[in-house]
């Protein structure tokens, strides 16, 4: 079935009615950028892509669905982000009281029964986790544009760090970077840039002004349709040598433990354990204790961290992506559940890679 948006839209809208029912509610209102997306089958309402709300917000009743927001950013809204059967509700952005009026409108709507929200306020309930766990499952529309979300983002990666040099600061390389990546469209939510210095001391960290020197990790989060494609990558500045680097054997090695583990039917937390006993073996026995190792993915980066008792069943359509890291290296890819198998959504075909387990896997690039 090739879904047209305005299916997909009527397919959540009745999915959110389900859900007014099973909670006896009267009214159901998203703020969140990441669930006015999901709503949306992609929409963007706000500018600044590292905010947790944007300017405007959906309101599902049982037979009314509306985008609220105000006029400063309605024209806009209407003719580039928002498609479907939506009635607006625009207020003033000056009005006095306009926080006022919005509650009154959004507590009339709801007729008296309760409103389930994804921020609730003082009047308001949360969505149950197991209504948030529903939207995990990614729709095949959904799916089709993290492909392109996910190709677009190694592409800027692998641009950004074939242009690299030794003497490039790491604020320079994040840089050009974030610069590929909105080039290509995408909203950049972090860039991380770590060369060979500050390797040895951090397997993440903020960019600095300290020189790349002789290696880099490259790791980054980007965003387009609302939904989050995370990737990391390594090069060294040195002449490509034969055969595999025993740095990248390891990390490769202890990452298909995990990526083993993902399979429909599994609990998350199995992934986890994989990680934990793959990195004793390694003679790292505290590192997924240390550091974070990524979780379900989708309109969040993670939706849902790993940890020891995330029980939660990984299903097809769910989105993984995982970063360990080993000193010095690091590898990371978004991936597509699909019963025992995972697609690679951050594949890039021109970067070195080798296949482990049957996947094609990235190698550090070396270059003179």
């Amino acid at each position: 079935m090739n879904w047209t948006v305005e299916q997909e839209i009527a397919h959540k809208l009745a999915q959110m009615r389900r859900w007014l029912e099973q909670e006896g509610a009267g009214a159901l209102r998203l703020r969140g950028a990441d669930w006015f997306a999901w709503a949306t089958a992609g929409a963007s309402g706000g500018h600044c892509p590292s905010t947790e709300c944007g300017h405007a917000e959906v309101l599902v009743t049982r037979d009314a669905a509306y985008i609220l927001t105000d006029e400063a950013e309605a024209q806009r809204l209407r003719h580039e982000e928002v498609r479907g059967p939506w009635t607006w509700q625009v207020t003033p952005w000056m009005q006095p009281r306009l926080a006022e009026l919005r509650e009154h409108f959004v507590q009339h709507a709801a007729g008296g029964l309760p409103v389930l929200c994804d921020r609730p306020g003082v009047f308001e309930r949360g969505l149950p986790v197991v209504l948030r766990d529903e939207r995990l499952p990614l729709l095949p529309p959904e799916q089709l544009r993290y492909r392109t979300v996910g190709r677009l983002a190694a592409s800027a990666a692998s641009e950004a760090l074939r242009a690299a040099r030794p003497e490039w600061s790491e604020q320079e390389l994040a840089g050009a970077c974030a610069r590929a990546l909105w080039t290509r469209g995408l909203h950049t939510m972090h860039v991380m840039a770590v060369g060979a210095q500050r390797q040895q001391r951090y397997r993440r960290a903020p960019p600095s002004s300290t020189p790349l020197g002789s290696s880099v990790v490259l790791a980054l989060c980007a965003r387009r349709f609302g939904l989050c494609a995370s990737l990391s990558r390594q090069r060294r500045f040195r002449p490509a040598q034969a055969g595999v680097d025993e740095a990248d054997a390891a990390i490769l090695a202890l990452e298909a433990v995990a990526l083993d583990a993902c399979e429909a039917g599994h609990a998350l937390s199995m992934v986890y354990h994989a990680l934990d006993s793959a990195y004793a073996y390694a003679g790292q026995p505290d590192a997924v204790l240390n550091h974070r190792q990524g979780g379900i993915a989708g309109y969040q980066a993670p939706e849902l961290a790993a940890g020891s008792c995330t029980e939660l069943l990984l299903k097809d359509g769910m989105a993984l992506a995982f970063h360990p890291s080993l000193p010095g290296g690091m590898v990371e890819d978004t991936f597509l559940l699909n019963g025992q198998r995972l697609r690679n959504l951050t594949f890039d075909p021109a970067w070195p890679s080798i296949s482990v387990r049957g996947r094609r896997r990235p190698l550090s690039l070396e270059l003179e």
